[in-house]
């Protein structure tokens, strides 16, 4: 219900008589009105009509804010042009999406998808913004980009395929060879179809935003510059200007990998995977600010916040190991790769005017990759056609639970780790291992194997990412300084990167596992690997054949609670 109340001029539609009226909502909401105008008999039909015009064109300042109730961040409000986005068949097809993929095969708590995980993105997006402009009005930021970096939080991550990382980090490199194709490509391509498709550009326009501008820079945000191809040195964006340079750095920072993207992750992943998570974003937002460094803007930690950072890229760490590389949830979205792989040309997608796609081609179609879900996994495992026989069986086994076996783990030093355009033949090398000493009565083949090379960082490779953050100190806030990692503790990681190697067999005779195994061990050997940690179980006669596998001095072995011999004298005296 909406009722009227007589109030003093004020700036809103003007309308005959002098007069200003207030509309007041049922969300308590007031705005300037002429509705009582309208029953004035002195008013002549043409003025009502053009009071009523006015009165359409304000319609959409009756919208509110509408609340989400969300596990991580609690009750978030989302503004009424979000929303619009998200009631769209674009975005709500992140509802089929699995934020972890494989994962929820081994974590059972891990069902959370790319929808509640991207409302979250969008709501801190707006809150780092929000808390900048409070605390800084002299870097002029105005609603409009304040709408424009929550719009590009919100749709970060529409351009994900089934089960996630699994399609574009495994499925696609193995059916697309060469192809030079990211997630977040088709993030822009899908935020550019859910515009168009569902005309939002009035909407867009009706809440102030100017629409080519502000496209270029909420795409900007989500994919980088548009044009890659321009100098360093100069402003490679043009959404926003040099002098807006920081809020490029709010919802994927490519100077350093602090984001909203990753604080959100990093609390919805921890809170669904039941993992402890240490770093505490909202202390972070209250402890940033912008700086001015070599003339261009960048977001800020206060130096006391150094440690919360660590922390959050050690939390990083730890949910690689512990979750997102497990051993199994990665042989998993290894087998569901492979039934994909098999099912791929069987599968038609219907896309714009009818042309028909492939699970490998989907992206290349917008409205084709809108249908494109986890749910193809279903439809596979479900399915009574023959020609999808072999892929529908490796679904089975995955249901089953008959998954390849896992053979061990061994690590390279950083001079002999692997390059990738030798991963191909890992599965003959360790084939061409059989051990020298006591060899297992089993001949295996290349296709017995499956390798898995796993690199392992602190999200920039072997660079420690807290070198390339800006501080600031309560001294003089708007001087940004670099803190270095022996200004901090001596007790942080000397070793950033790390590469993993995790072999599997595909034959689940154990007799030919346990041949397997020693394959491994003595690969390892060959290569100079470190020793895998069961080998002295597995391996027992292959492990004393490597010298520095065997060098460990007697003290290694003791434990605190069992001193050494020479600390055993010194606490008789």
């Amino acid at each position: 219900m909406l009722c009227l109340r007589e109030t003093k001029p004020q700036s809103g539609v003007s309308v005959p008589g002098g007069r200003s009226q207030q509309l007041v909502g049922r969300s308590g909401m007031d705005f300037p009105a002429s509705v009582a105008s309208i029953c004035s008999a002195s008013l002549a039909r043409d003025e009502r009509l053009k009071v009523l015009a006015c009165l359409n064109k304000l319609r959409q300042t009756v919208d509110i804010m509408k609340v989400f109730n969300d596990p991580v961040h609690g009750h978030i409000e989302m503004h009424p042009l979000l929303v619009r986005i998200i009631d769209t068949p674009q975005f709500q097809r992140l509802r089929y999406i699995k934020q972890l993929g494989g994962t929820y095969f081994v974590f059972p708590g891990a069902s959370h998808n790319r929808f509640e995980h991207s409302l979250g993105v969008g709501y801190l997006a707006g809150c780092l913004v929000r808390a900048l402009k409070e605390r800084q009005p002299e870097l002029d930021i105005t609603q409009r980009d304040i709408l424009c970096v929550e719009i590009a939080g919100l749709c970060h991550d529409l351009g994900h395929g089934p089960f996630s990382h699994m399609f574009d980090g495994r499925f696609i490199p193995l059916t697309r060879e060469g192809l030079k194709w990211k997630h977040e490509t088709a993030s822009v391509q899908m935020f550019e179809h859910l515009v168009t498709s569902n005309g939002l550009e009035e909407v867009m326009k009706s809440y102030g935003l100017v629409l080519e501008e502000d496209m270029i820079f909420i795409k900007e945000q989500i994919g980088g510059p548009i044009d890659e191809n321009i100098c360093e040195k100069s402003w490679p964006y043009h959404g926003r200007p040099k002098e807006k340079s920081f809020l490029y750095e709010i919802v994927a920072n490519k100077k350093n990998g602090i984001d909203v993207d990753k604080w959100d992750y990093f609390a919805r992943d921890c809170h669904h995977l039941g993992i402890q998570n240490n770093f505490d974003y909202r202390r972070l937002i209250k402890f940033t600010r912008v700086c001015e460094v070599e003339n261009q803007k960048h977001i800020c930690a206060r130096d006391k916040e150094v440690g919360n950072l660590y922390d959050m890229f050690h939390t990083r760490n730890c949910l690689h190991r512990r979750a997102y590389q497990h051993k199994i949830g990665n042989i998993i979205e290894i087998m569901i790769t492979e039934a994909f792989q098999k099912a791929d040309r069987f599968i038609e997608i219907e896309g714009s005017e009818g042309k028909l796609y492939q699970i490998s081609t989907a992206m290349e179609d917008m409205e084709a990759y809108t249908k494109l879900t986890d749910n193809i996994y279903l439809e596979i495992l479900h399915s009574s056609r023959p020609e999808l026989n072999e892929a529908r069986e490796i679904l089975r086994k995955i249901e089953r639970r008959e998954l390849y076996k896992f053979l061990g783990e061994t690590q390279p030093e950083k001079v002999n780790e692997i390059p990738k355009d030798e991963y191909d033949g890992l599965a003959d090398e360790i084939a061409n291992s059989k051990p020298e000493k006591n060899p297992p009565n089993v001949d295996l083949k290349a296709e017995d194997f499956i390798v898995d090379v796993i690199s392992m960082d602190y999200g920039m490779k072997d660079q420690n990412p807290i070198d390339n953050v800006l501080f600031y100190c309560k001294a003089d806030p708007s001087k940004a300084v670099k803190i270095s990692k022996e200004q901090v503790s001596r007790l942080l990681p000397r070793i950033f990167a790390e590469q993993l190697i995790r072999v599997y067999c595909k034959n689940l005779d154990p007799n030919i596992v346990s041949a397997a195994k020693q394959y491994f061990v003595q690969w390892c050997i060959k290569r100079d690997f470190t020793k895998p940690q069961d080998s002295d179980v597995i391996a027992p006669h292959l492990t004393p054949m490597k010298q520095s596998w065997n060098n460990r001095s007697g003290d290694e072995f003791n434990t605190a609670s069992e001193p050494s011999c020479k600390q055993r004298l010194s606490f008789n005296k």
